[in-house]
């Protein structure tokens, strides 16, 4: 039986996930900078290949030892399909026909997908009416956040196309998948595992994955025509927003359990916007202060504590 957790997040959980999304908002950075030169699938397979080499580096420095169990090692497989393998590659390629907005927002839609698929199979992770109504406020800020004219105009231009409607539902299948890693991620709490160990593990899976994968449909890199630009940003790709993430992802699961640590995808979005505004010159308007006010108010619901003491009184 898998032991249980507290659902309602302690403040170093919450900074945690605030520090999570930074991480993860960051990725947009990195990434928008070297899709021009390298192909997608190959930046995905870069992004968790170093990771899982500077993972196992911070292990060995440590001195913490690697599982050599079977089981232990299966559960890394299954964790690496679910979390890396199957989501990056369906989102890659929806992202081919999908508009970015419109796919923002499909990918939002994550702690939804966590609270029902969580609420069915982890008894400690029932869905409560306020988390519920959270998860629904906080979804609807991403919406107005990242701007309802561009999502207008990326369902117009892709409703008419049967190649888009399944691209849609690939970026969708993605998010579930991401919402059963969650729940199936809960199986390392009575492992004992090291975080750091858990994260070197998923992502080393994925590596074996998808570099056979990558290499039959990109063929090999060719590291002479890539540019220093290109191997900084996917350095920094997978030592901080895969690495370093996943690290505080299974610290924020082993504690919080699977539907809190997905609220990550609410945050990731003000993150982004934050971080384009302070570093790339990016406008900050009024429809961001409105969007981040609802998905503050979805989170509050979401945690619950300041709900229940203002019912109190």
């Amino acid at each position: 039986m898998t032991p249980s957790i507290t659902t309602s997040m302690s403040g170093r959980a919450w900074l945690m996930l605030i520090l999570l999304s930074l991480l993860w908002g960051g990725s947009f950075f990195f990434v928008g900078s070297m899709v021009s030169e390298l192909a997608p699938l190959t930046i995905v397979t870069l992004r968790v290949g170093i990771a899982a080499i500077t993972l196992w580096i911070i292990v060995f420095l440590l001195g913490l030892r690697p599982p050599k169990s079977v089981k232990i090692w299966g559960a890394f497989l299954g964790m690496g399909l679910l979390n890396n393998v199957i989501p990056f590659v369906l989102i890659v390629w929806g992202q081919t026909q999908v508009a970015s907005g419109l796919a923002s927002i499909l990918n939002a839609a994550t702690p939804i997908f966590a609270v029902v698929v969580a609420g069915f199979l982890l008894p400690d992770e029932r869905p409560t009416p306020l988390k519920l109504i959270g998860v629904v406020i906080g979804f609807l800020g991403v919406v107005l956040m990242i701007g309802l004219p561009t999502i207008t105009n990326a369902l117009n231009n892709t409703l008419g196309s049967t190649g888009s409607l399944i691209a849609q539902l690939a970026i969708i299948a993605a998010t579930l998948s991401y919402a059963f890693a969650g729940v199936y991620g809960r199986r390392f709490k009575p492992m004992q595992l090291n975080p750091i160990i858990i994260a070197a593990g998923q992502v080393t899976a994925s590596t074996l994955v998808l570099l056979p994968i990558t290499l039959a449909v990109d063929g090999p890199l060719n590291v002479a025509e890539t540019s220093l630009h290109t191997w900084i940003a996917i350095t920094g790709l997978a030592v901080f927003s895969t690495a370093f993430a996943y690290i505080l992802y299974f610290k924020i699961l082993e504690v919080a359990g699977a539907t809190n640590v997905l609220l990550v995808t609410l945050l990731v979005p003000i993150s982004a916007i934050l971080l384009g505004w302070l570093f790339l010159n990016e406008s900050l308007e009024m429809i961001h202060f409105l969007g981040m006010t609802l998905i503050a108010l979805g989170l509050s619901a979401i945690d619950g504590r300041l709900w229940r003491r203002l019912s109190q009184h």
